[in-house]
């Protein structure tokens, strides 16, 4: 009996204490609505005054004591006290069945049964618990509808921009009430400092500025003096401009350090030092690599404590380093440096700027051969930073048919020197007539070829620079009709497609349009396809060695309809993400598969990256568990869980170890960015460990993502390291100077199974998966948190989950 009074007793303080707060927050808006104009009529009185408006007539005075009596009347006459029982009912119209009313009732029937009586008391006992969630109900202060036109925020700004600017407002800081009262006293000046504007520095206001401060060189400064010109004097040694005594305002720019000085009553010296423009920095990131497409691919990064205004990277011929053989035993024709401007983002973010050259340069006569590359920057000011790279290959597209191939060596030589046309000339004469037969007699393609060498031997080293470009054009076509066969009209239809594609992201096309261009696509990349397997056919004894597979039209099929399902929803930047993806997987269409520790090192990463997804989930509903469980519940459950969660953690992190540890001591991982990643991985998931057996489910979640990250990143620089690896990026090179690297075969490709990386059956298929369940979870992420009734600490945490990701 005891137990059930102080029950009642708690229950009773509770609902009054509730009750009691609402209360308080319904007077305070009923206060508000009903004295609201005459709030407005108030701030604004108050802006007249230190605006100086009432010093102009008594009579404004007077109107705007009228003006705020009525305004009061209406709004004592407009107020009206609330009741206890009002705020009760508005905290009982928050809670479902309405409790508080239920707890006040009475049992009308049934007042001698038994039966009766025993559901009354176990209905009243139910509203008791739902009565105990009530919580204080705030205050609605809105006055929008009161207030259409914001008058009362005008009236706010008003009394704001009064206080800080009215005549007769005070001034922080000084030793006076106002301005007037400043300038009576004694005379008075006031200046500014204008910094460049490449420098993005604000404009400093003398007064404010310390007896010694630093600005940039080139700022404007100027100094207005007030009073009868004999008061104050001004004298400076930061520039060569002269002062006069004369001139009220005077102007001068900061050359040099020095002093600033006012004499005078008010006066005051400053000490100026000039803030260093440094000369931009530049910097190579890595070497220069070759993409899948022959496109040169070069890392760097230029920054400028001011920003940078441009910057190019110069590609020259290395002349040095070219080997004096064949047809290289000549002098080159003069040629210009090769100058690939770099695109800057906006003024504001160039004071560091980290990017990469994308440029196809495979029918530049420098491509191939070796080059100097020479990375510049220069800032707003004119200086400028440069830095060198010596003994790269530019890079090009790599041609694996014979024939092909030995074209684009004679054009090479071609380019390299008009001299070389007759020795050209007998190279394509001997060519055509030797392999003849082997393709099939294809007449029209060596009619084409013996028509080039005899034009090359009838003009020789004095051709023209028309027929010059004619003739290595000519044979860049050949050599990739050899190459592709079919396949160049295909892939031109493929990108085709693409560019269409893209086009219509960037214009919003309709959801009609999206699915005709769609179509296009996937026809186009199914004709892609099959010409790519039937070449693959036809050249099956001159594949790589190793076992190969091809991207299945699954998951080309799965790609595509992805891209058109984001593009319909308007989400055409994740739709860009994909195309890039799909050109990524279109250029690598036949590769090799990795083999070894590497490859195996792979297959490992990606089922625990697998792994620690599902152990995120897990983690995920535990924290779910917890936020619902009832004080009632057992607590030893969730403990239990925690400790199995942290032990697969564990396990999870002594695998990686042992993946680590298995890598060859030759494979790049070892110190490049692979490794680097995969510490951070192992570093996350111990940490998430601690967190996970400290029962704090939202550090480990944080950390499993951290973890997750880093292994993702990890397989990507691992892949890229091993493919990097596996190719001779310097073969092309090798071959127009003196035949084929070692470890190649005659056709310039690496002879040890190796491919240039894949993406995988498994690995497109868990792109698309983390895709997917990324945005499944992110929309029950957002879902959970627009539910006002869980835990504030659940919501919490949700919130900071939609901050972070």
């Amino acid at each position: 009996m005891n137990k059930d009074t102080s029950a009642a007793r708690s229950l009773a303080r509770h609902i009054k204490r509730t009750v009691g707060l609402t209360f308080v927050g319904l007077c305070l808006e009923r206060f508000v609505q009903a004295f609201l104009w005459f709030g407005v009529l108030i701030c604004l009185a108050i802006t007249g005054y230190l605006f100086g408006a009432f010093s102009i007539s008594p009579v404004l005075v007077w109107i705007a004591l009228v003006a705020l009596g009525v305004a009061f009347v209406m709004g004592a006459l407009r107020f009206r006290l609330p009741t206890w029982d009002e705020a009760q009912s508005r905290v009982d119209a928050s809670l479902p069945n309405r409790p508080l009313q239920a707890l006040n009732d009475l049992n009308a029937t049934g007042q001698g049964d038994a039966e009766t009586q025993e559901v009354w008391r176990a209905h009243q006992a139910r509203m008791a618990v739902q009565a105990m969630a009530a919580r204080a109900i705030a205050p609605n202060v809105r006055l929008s509808k009161r207030d259409p036109y914001a008058l009362r925020l005008i009236a706010v700004t008003s009394l704001i921009m009064a206080f800080l600017f009215g005549a007769d407002a005070p001034q922080l800081g000084s030793g006076s009430g106002n301005i007037t009262d400043e300038i009576v006293a004694g005379p008075a000046w006031e200046g500014w400092i204008e910094p460049p504007a490449h420098t993005g520095k604000p404009t400093l206001y003398l007064a404010d500025l310390p007896a010694a401060f630093t600005a940039p060189k080139e700022s404007k400064v100027t100094i207005r003096l007030y009073g009868d010109g004999t008061d104050l004097t001004l004298s400076q040694s930061v520039s060569d401009t002269a002062t006069s005594d004369a001139d009220l305002a005077q102007g001068f720019k900061l050359e040099r350090d020095g002093e600033i000085k006012i004499s005078g009553s008010t006066g005051r010296i400053w000490d100026v030092a000039l803030l260093p423009d440094s000369a931009p920095t530049a910097e190579l990131l890595g070497e220069m690599t070759r993409a899948a497409s022959g496109e040169l691919r070069q890392s760097y990064r230029v920054s400028d404590d001011f920003g940078v205004a441009r910057s190019l990277l110069d590609i020259s011929l290395d002349r040095d380093a070219v080997v004096s053989q064949y047809g290289y035993q000549t002098e080159p024709e003069p040629r210009d440096d090769l100058s690939i401007a770099i695109t800057l983002p906006r003024a504001r973010d160039r004071q560091n700027v980290e990017g990469m050259v994308v440029e196809n340069l495979s029918r530049h006569p420098f491509s191939g051969l070796p080059v100097r590359v020479n990375l510049t920057a220069w800032d707003t000011v004119g200086q400028k930073s440069t830095v060198a790279q010596s003994q790269a290959i530019l890079p090009g597209r790599k041609f694996f048919d014979p024939l092909a191939a030995a074209l684009i060596d004679v054009r090479r030589e071609l380019l390299w020197s008009r001299m070389n046309a007759q020795r050209s000339a007998q190279v394509l004469r001997a060519i055509s007539y030797a392999q003849d037969e082997e393709y099939g007699g294809d007449q029209a393609l060596f009619l084409r070829l013996r028509s080039v060498a005899g034009l090359i031997e009838v003009r020789g080293s004095d051709m023209s620079g028309e027929v010059w470009d004619s003739v290595t054009n000519t044979l860049w076509d050949i050599a990739v009709e050899l190459e592709d066969g079919e396949l160049s009209e295909a892939l031109e239809r493929l990108r085709r497609a693409q560019e269409r594609l893209s086009q219509a992201m960037r214009d919003g096309a309709t959801p009609e349009e999206i699915a005709k261009l769609m179509q296009e696509l996937r026809e186009a990349t199914r004709d892609y396809i099959r010409q790519r397997a039937e070449q693959q056919d036809q050249d099956q004894s001159d594949s790589t060695a190793g076992d190969t597979e091809d991207i299945s039209a699954d998951q080309l099929q799965k790609l595509m309809d992805r891209i058109q399902e984001l593009m319909e929803q308007g989400r055409m930047a994740e739709a860009q993400q994909l195309m890039d993806m799909l050109n990524a997987l279109l250029e690598n269409m036949q590769v090799t598969r990795g083999q070894g520790a590497g490859g195996d090192a792979m297959e490992g990463l990606q089922d625990m990256l697998r792994e620690q997804q599902e152990l995120n989930d897990q983690t995920f509903s535990d924290l779910q568990n917890q936020f619902g469980t009832q004080p009632n519940e057992d607590a030893d459950a969730p403990e239990g869980a925690d400790g199995l969660l942290a032990d697969r953690q564990q396990a999870l992190r002594d695998q990686l170890q042992r993946e680590q540890d298995g890598l060859p001591r030759s494979a790049p991982s070892q110190d490049g960015d692979a490794a680097s990643e995969l510490e951070r991985a192992e570093r996350s998931m111990e940490e998430a460990e601690k967190d996970l057996r400290n029962n704090d489910f939202a550090g480990a979640l944080d950390n499993q993502a951290r973890a997750m990250d880093a292994l993702r990143k990890g397989l990507k620089s691992l892949g890229e390291e091993l493919s990097g690896q596996s190719q001779d990026e310097n073969s092309e090179g090798s071959q127009a100077q003196s035949g084929t690297a070692e470890g190649q075969d005659p056709l310039g490709r690496s002879d040890d199974g190796q491919g240039a990386g894949n993406l995988g059956q498994d690995g497109l298929e868990d792109q698309l998966s983390v895709r997917k369940q990324a945005e499944e979870l992110m929309n029950e992420i957002r879902r959970r948190s627009a539910q006002r009734e869980r835990a504030d600490e659940e919501l919490e945490y949700l919130n900071r989950l939609l901050d972070r990701f």
